[in-house]
């Protein structure tokens, strides 16, 4: 259903750095960087799914309260990698990797990132 997401950023070269070290365990990496933005897909994709912006109108970013992006995760260990790797980079932990009651194989972890941006890495696979 979804083309794309964005995540508004203060800092871009910090915000890029937080998700190169998180996005490759989701099987997400940098592929594309221009003045005030960086986009991460998957090397057989073709687009970018995923971008960190400066806002276009030079307003500070801000987050959306309720907001969450779920990014697929292709294993648990993924989730755990993405989870652990986040707080290595000073993110936010908003809820640790572990299974949630939405259905039996439903594992995932939530973070978030310098500018308050919320984001889980979900595995849906029977483990």
């Amino acid at each position: 259903m979804l083309l794309y997401t964005t995540v508004g950023t203060n800092d871009l070269a910090r915000a890029g750095r937080f998700y190169d070290a998180l996005l490759p365990f989701l099987g997400y990496r940098r592929q594309k960087e221009a003045p005030g933005e960086i986009g991460y897909g998957a090397d057989d994709d073709v687009r970018c799914r995923f971008w960190v912006v400066e806002p276009f109108n030079r307003e500070p970013a801000t987050f959306g309260n309720g907001v969450t992006i779920a990014l697929v995760a292709p294993t648990r260990a993924a989730v755990d990698a993405f989870h652990a790797a986040a707080l290595a980079q000073g993110g936010t932990d908003e809820g640790a990797p572990g299974l949630r009651p939405f259905h039996a194989s439903f594992y995932a972890a939530f973070i978030r990132d310098h500018d308050g941006n919320k984001l889980a890495a979900v595995c849906e696979k029977p483990e």
